[in-house]
């Protein structure tokens, strides 16, 4: 589907469409002109006794004066939305400044019948956003003291309040902070409603084929064939006007005709057909479809989307395999893949059909299995996010594997990856980390390319683990389903073969793993267990001769050590332990239990790449064909376990922040310039000025005079100064030469002057002049605003050579405390921070506040599309901004957590 479809917000940011509590869908959209009889018909409806709650008086009057105001013009400072569901008016919300600017008097009414579903909360939250996009920082709304459910209403919405009671009235003030609490209210509401809106999909009682023919190799027949054979044993139809019944299937010919509505329509039908099929579905009361029909224009998207939204039904697909559950009693196999799935515990959902038939072979082999499986396909509604939600609340799911190719909404997608991330292992694979890959993915599922950084600071940021391959993947989730996370890095390989070893010690360490020498009271104990030549370091070579009972005693002692996290045994097979009948991998299977670390095993002449070999605990131990494979598997865990152990963070208050400033200036330079572009230095100074973004001294000069004077005023004590050319457009003063340091007095400041007036004669506007900076070491700190994942804040080396070196590190803002700690320090220059030969460390404190004031500055402003800090000064007296740049775009906020349907 083309980006436009789905990914860009609506015409009208306001208009969208969410999901009730009991799953049910509805279009939040501003009141038109044209909704006054509507409007009119929900307070004519309403019962005496809610009227009078609403009005204070049962006022017919007053019922129709607040319908004309809701549908009447456009006024600033006043704003009313409308819940609509199949061309009914559901409920009213509205909010009025009356002229005050930041506060404003709101109200809400929902129909009679409809209350206790969510209709007012839904419409508040959406009043909510549209608010804090008009800068009001607060409502106030007048209840009587009887009137509970308001009043309910209000105090759930995980907002502020305050309440002044005044005889039988009751005003309450809502304060519309951006908190933490709020938006996990919202998420809580979101995902109970997502919940219920899945049932239909994932638990049907009722299921329709359409398209399913009579011709073997046919899509449809063989999902039927699927479903039929697959242990579904609640009802089944098909529907096909050719045919009575297919494959001992009852069948009808078209969906209107069926006996009932079914739960769950998979369409297998050509693509100019979907639509029309998708819209008798929804007329005939289908709650769900899995559209696995591919090639629909844009045109034909629309319609079906539009279908799905108007009749209350969830969708997966275009363009996918299909989906599964293996929950006793369900059983359903709507897929067209080779066999059926192992029944398990591993969530498993894939845009890609061939991915997820790789996927779902190698958790079938290594025994893990699935709890559901669900193609996700061009992914035009259900998504990774809805997955994630079902998974954690199913009670069968204790692992959950992702392949995205594109995100609909990653902030949101990030929140819920970091809440369920801390109660089961997400793991995914990193699609499209080149630009082959990229190019790929988007003609194969029509995604917007996502830039790989921005990707992987997403899943750094939310504790998913990220594998490179199909392989790696499958390699990571055997270990991670099977053995406990190791308290840290240090691995004790066991080996019965120096040259295993060797290779196993240097996967470890190539993995970010450490694998230390034992202490010699280990090695001594080591020695007393293992047979004579045996070498007791690590590795440990227990030598070709090691019996069984030697090899578990040695392993009992590693994995009972305080000085081990993990082990790793790699064996081959030797004559010896043929002739005596020891069995090695039994000693190792053995030890599992015995311990709290991970015990992992490395089979050099394994035939497969990964397998779990039962324990005699009931557990299993993954069997790696080399080493490289077991050391990756751990060092995920690893960090998983790291991950896991760190407190989540928090995005810190900053002092001395002036946002509505910086918004002044943005709204004044974007109204001169209307299409965006670049700051002049003096407008760039002054919104860092609004963060408290230190910055060099500085100033402008438009002649040689002036350049000279400002030079005077700002020489330091080694009285030289910088001059820095200046010209709309100019980006890279160094790679233009416009940069020329060490003057040293008046003379060559004028003749600097002079070259840069000559040779940019007709460009030049004017300079930037400095003081000559301290030493220091040179960084970059930078902000892209990412059109789907919101702003991304980077790191590193800085200076001329910065994009020679290309060593920064990133992550999505707003930054929380860990978050600008792991950024300073993932680059490879980190460790010239910290000091040393001599050397004091930079200002560490100044350099993080001044990466979170960026981070604060760009969630602040979705205007700002580019800033860049370069030089940004780091030295142990502070840090100071040398030279600054910013792009300005013509953007509308987008609010990244408010509820709605892609």
């Amino acid at each position: 589907m083309k980006d436009d479809i789905l990914d860009h917000p609506p015409v009208h940011a306001l208009l969208a469409h969410a999901l009730l509590a009991d799953g049910t869908t509805v279009c939040i959209r501003p009141a038109r002109p044209e909704d006054l009889p509507g409007v009119r018909r929900l307070y004519e409806e309403m019962s005496p006794e809610n009227l009078r709650l609403r009005f204070f008086a049962v006022s017919p009057s007053s019922a129709a004066a607040a319908a004309v105001r809701a549908c009447g013009p456009h006024r600033p400072g006043y704003r009313a939305l409308v819940a609509e569901r199949h061309g009914r008016l559901l409920g009213l919300a509205e909010y009025d400044t009356g002229g005050s600017g930041t506060e404003a008097e709101i109200s809400v009414a929902v129909a009679d019948g409809l209350h206790h579903r969510g209709v007012g909360t839904l419409l508040l939250e959406h009043l909510v956003s549209a608010a804090r996009a008009e800068d009001v920082t607060a409502f106030t709304a007048d209840a009587l003291n009887e009137n509970r459910a308001v009043l309910k209403v209000f105090a759930d919405l995980g907002l502020r309040t305050t309440r002044r009671f005044d005889g039988p009235e009751v005003q309450c003030t809502i304060a519309l902070d951006a908190s933490d609490t709020y938006l996990s209210a919202v998420e809580d509401r979101g995902r109970a409603a997502d919940l219920a809106s899945l049932v239909p999909l994932l638990k049907p009682h009722t299921v329709a084929v359409v398209g399913a023919g009579r011709r073997p190799g046919s899509v449809g027949r063989a999902i039927l064939h699927h479903i039929r054979t697959g242990g579904f044993t609640r009802r089944l139809f098909a529907v096909n006007p050719a045919a009575d019944s297919l494959l001992a299937v009852p069948c009808y010919p078209s969906v209107s005709a069926l006996p009932v509505p079914p739960d769950l329509a998979v369409i297998a039908v050509p693509a100019e057909a979907v639509p029309a099929v998708a819209e008798e579905c929804g007329r005939s009361g289908t709650r769900a479809l899995l559209v696995v029909t591919a090639g629909l224009d844009a045109d034909q998207s629309r319609q079906l989307l539009a279908a799905c939204r108007a009749h209350d039904m969830r969708m997966v697909g275009p363009n996918c395999l299909g989906l599964s559950t293996t929950e006793p009693g369900v059983d359903l196999d709507a897929t067209f893949a080779a066999g059926h799935p192992r029944a398990g515990t591993a969530g498993l959902a894939v845009q890609s059909g061939g991915v997820g038939i790789a996927l779902l072979d190698g958790l079938s082999r290594l025994g893990i299995g699935v709890s559901s499986f669900v193609s996700l396909g061009d992914k035009y509604d259900v998504s990774g996010n809805d997955l994630l939600q079902w998974w954690e609340s199913d009670g069968r799911t204790d692992l959950a594997l992702l392949h995205l190719e594109s995100f609909g909404n990653p902030r949101a997608f990030s929140r819920t990856a970091r809440r369920v991330t801390r109660r089961m292992p997400v793991l995914t694979v990193d699609a499209g980390r080149t630009d082959a890959g990229r190019r790929a993915a988007a003609s194969h599922t029509a995604a917007a390319a996502t830039p790989t950084m921005t990707r992987q600071a997403l899943f750094t940021q939310a504790g998913i683990t990220a594998a490179h391959s199909i392989g790696e993947l499958l390699e990571t989730a055997a270990l991670l389903h099977t053995q406990p996370l190791p308290d840290g890095p240090r691995v004790v390989i066991v080996t019965n073969a120096g040259g295993a070893g060797v290779l196993a010690a240097d996967a470890c360490a190539e993995a970010g793993l450490t694998v230390p020498e034992p202490t010699p009271a280990l090695a001594a104990d080591l020695r007393t267990v293992l047979p004579p030549g045996a070498a007791p370091g690590n590795p440990a070579d227990a030598g070709a001769t090691v019996t069984e009972q030697q090899l578990g005693v040695c392993l009992d002692r590693v994995t009972h050590s305080d000085e081990t996290d993990a082990v790793l045994v790699t064996l081959v097979p030797t004559a010896v332990a043929a002739a005596t009948g020891d069995d090695l991998v039994r000693a190792v299977t053995g030890a599992v239990g015995r311990g709290s670390k991970p015990v992992v095993l490395v089979r050099l002449e394994q035939a497969v790449p990964v397998e779990l070999l039962p324990a005699p605990d009931g557990t299993s131990v993954p069997s790696y064909a080399e080493p490289r494979a077991a050391a990756r598997a751990l060092a995920h865990a690893a960090r998983r376990a790291a991950w896991l152990a760190r407190p989540e963070g928090t995005v810190p208050a900053l002092p001395d922040v002036e946002t509505e400033r910086a918004r002044r200036l943005v709204d004044a330079y974007l109204d001169t310039h209307p299409d965006g572009g670049w700051l002049e230095p003096r407008e760039c100074a002054d919104l860092l000025a609004c963060y408290g973004i230190p910055q060099s001294p500085w100033a402008w000069a438009d002649t040689e005079d002036a350049a000279v004077l400002a030079a005077q005023r700002l020489r330091g004590p080694d009285g030289r100064v910088v001059l820095k050319g200046h010209w709309p457009g100019l980006l890279h003063k160094s790679a233009r030469r416009a940069v020329l340091l060490d003057l040293q007095n008046d003379a060559q400041v004028r003749a600097a002057y002079r070259d840069l007036e000559t040779r940019f004669a007709g460009l030049l506007t004017g300079v930037v002049v400095q003081p000559l900076a301290d030493r220091g070491i040179e960084l970059l700190a930078g902000v892209v605003q990412d059109d789907v994942f919101g702003p991304l804040v980077l790191f590193g080396a800085g200076g001329t050579a910065t994009e020679v070196l290309a060593d920064h590190a990133a992550r999505l803002a707003p930054l929380t405390d860990h978050d600008v700690h792991d950024l300073i320090t993932s680059p490879r220059c980190a460790p010239l921070l910290l000091g040393g030969a001599g050397r004091p460390p930079v200002d560490l404190a100044a350099l993080e506040q001044v990466v979170l004031r960026l981070s604060r500055m760009a969630s602040d402003l979705p205007q700002l599309a580019e800033a860049d800090f370069n030089p940004l000064l780091a030295a142990p007296g502070g840090v100071s901004v040398l030279d600054a740049r910013v792009h300005l775009l013509p953007r509308r906020p987008r609010d990244p957590y408010l509820r709605r349907l892609r």
